[in-house]
């Protein structure tokens, strides 16, 4: 780690060891993150406010990376400071957590690191000393503490409060609990441990470990809010294939979505290659691959070659959806929720043929339920159930060769903003169910269809929104009708025609409804 080899380096050069990760810590700090904490001290001051800048912002700070979250510390009612916080620099307040007394403050900033757009500042209450409310933080590599004026004023040698050896094992790529009591303090802790692991590529403490399964039954009683966050932040970490595996091996990932335990297994059709269980954490890291964000083991270069990408696609998936979400992150939630409703809807037919009728529309349903209940916002809800409701679509608008018009038309028509998205969700689905034994020319002729679909969707006059060539007023104004459902109905028959190619113009449109009137009227 580039990390160990500078402090190391410090050390030599100064034989001091406390003196040096200090001085190092010291010289990461940029000018954009000390004006920040400036204002924020200033505040806090003017206030006769003690604060302490602790936990993940020191340790990311240590291991060099740019991190846009700062935890703050503070002697007094933390919700109330945070909420003047707020209020004085023009931030937004949000209560994270009421219990343990955690305020949020966005602040929206061109300055901010370029993994986000705005700085989010977590702060609680001091208990006791600085040095006994680490004592019951969580991990040891978060139990360190530096006053916040000597971060403001960028003091040249900042000192670093570490009692329980945090700076040892960042070194040694380790994830240890403070005490045996932190998760029981805090459930959230135990989401927060597994993450923190595979962000860092750390190992997890055997007895760290240990604590975890027994106690991840907590999780059921975090709030929602907390759980969606790290649920979210889990999924964002790319090409990690064993993640919900482990989560699943270490008993949270049930306590989360006890909903998935139904799926574990249940058989599915010979061309599948695991069960629908299996099949739905392996559609995960398959959309990962399809992301660009990960690999998976069982296709080549070739077939990921074949699937479309983009610059369009591109930042089409990095679109925020609502806070802490993307497009990115709701299409993998997707792939995890697709077939929920699999388990409630297997049948096996007169033919003995195994069937999920249904499971598409059912599963929309049950994927609603879960995401109200991790309080996921109402725009991430929509998107996501829309994907799990239409998954099957892309495959159904054509048997033989490519999509016609007006199907594609229909398609976006239904789909909505969700369209694109599910076309990938498609393609994941592909190879997630094919596995190692996937087809490269049947892989060959999907992808086809999806770039084909992509490609015209993308079109300066796109299927889905073809140019308005009447309106309703038309209708009432040209033909005398009067408001109401049918003027809906011609208008998307006209929309139809005109996708199909069949309508271009205005005048055409006019003839094609008084032809559809006068065909009604005899």
């Amino acid at each position: 780690m580039q990390f160990l080899a500078e402090i190391k380096s410090v050390r030599d050069e100064m034989n001091i060891a406390e003196k040096a990760a200090n001085g190092f810590f010291g010289r990461l700090i940029e000018p954009r993150v000390l004006l920040l904490l400036a204002k924020v001290s200033n505040f806090l001051a003017g206030q006769n406010i003690q604060a302490y800048v602790v936990g993940g912002f020191i340790r990311d700070g240590l291991l060099g990376r740019a991190t846009a979250d700062i935890d703050i510390a503070v002697a007094g009612d933390s919700l109330e400071i945070a909420h003047g916080v707020a209020t004085a620099l023009g931030g937004k307040y949000i209560l994270l957590d009421e219990v343990n007394r955690i305020g949020r403050v966005i602040l929206a900033s061109k300055e901010a690191p370029a993994t986000s757009q705005q700085w989010e500042l977590d702060f609680s209450p001091i208990r006791g000393s600085i040095e006994q409310d680490l004592a019951q933080r969580d991990f040891t590599i978060d139990a360190m503490a530096i006053e916040l004026n000597q971060l403001a004023k960028g003091h040249p040698d900042i000192q670093i409060i570490d009692p329980f050896n945090g700076r040892g094992d960042l070194q040694r790529g380790v994830i240890r609990v403070v005490t045996e009591t932190a998760f029981q303090s805090d459930a959230a802790r135990l989401l927060r441990g597994v993450r923190l692991a595979y962000e860092l590529d750390f190992s997890i403490e055997s007895k760290t470990e240990a604590l975890i399964r027994r106690h991840s039954h907590l999780v059921s009683g975090v709030a929602g809010e907390r759980v969606r966050e790290e649920l979210l932040r889990l999924l964002a970490i790319p090409g990690a294939k064993k993640l919900l595996p482990h989560l699943d091996e270490l008993g949270l990932l049930m306590t989360i979505i006890p909903e998935l335990a139904q799926e574990k297994g249940v058989g599915q059709p010979k061309e599948h290659s695991w069960d629908v269980f299996d099949h739905s954490l392996r559609m995960v890291v398959a959309a990962d691959f399809l992301l660009r964000q990960g690999d998976w083991e069982y296709a080549s270069e070739e077939a990921l070659a074949a699937a479309p990408w983009s610059v369009e696609l591109n930042q089409h998936f990095n679109l925020a959806v609502s806070s802490g979400s993307t497009r990115r992150l709701l299409l993998k939630v997707a792939a995890l929720l697709h077939d929920i409703a699999k388990p409630e809807t297997k049948a096996i037919d007169t033919s003995g043929r195994m069937r999920f009728l249904g499971h598409a529309k059912e599963g929309a349903a049950i994927v609603v339920s879960i995401l109200e209940r991790l309080r996921f916002s109402t725009k991430e809800i929509k998107l996501v159930e829309t994907m799990v409701k239409h998954h099957l679509r892309p495959t159904q608008m054509s048997q033989n060769g490519l999509p016609s018009p007006r199907a594609m038309y229909r398609y976006f028509r239904d789909t909505g903003d969700a369209g694109v998205d599910i076309l990938f969700l498609s393609l994941a689905d592909h190879l997630a169910t094919r596995g190692p034994h996937l087809k490269l020319a049947q892989w060959r002729e999907h992808t086809h269809l999806v770039d084909y679909v992509l490609t015209k969707h993308f079109e300066p006059e796109s299927l889905a929104a073809p140019p308005k060539l009447i309106s309703g007023h038309d209708l009432i104004n040209i033909f005398g009708l009067s408001p109401g459902p049918e003027i809906g109905e011609l208008l998307e028959e006209m929309r139809e025609a005109q996708a199909s190619g069949e309508l271009n113009t205005r005048e055409e449109a006019l003839a094609y409804i008084r032809q559809r009137l006068s065909g009604k009227a005899e």
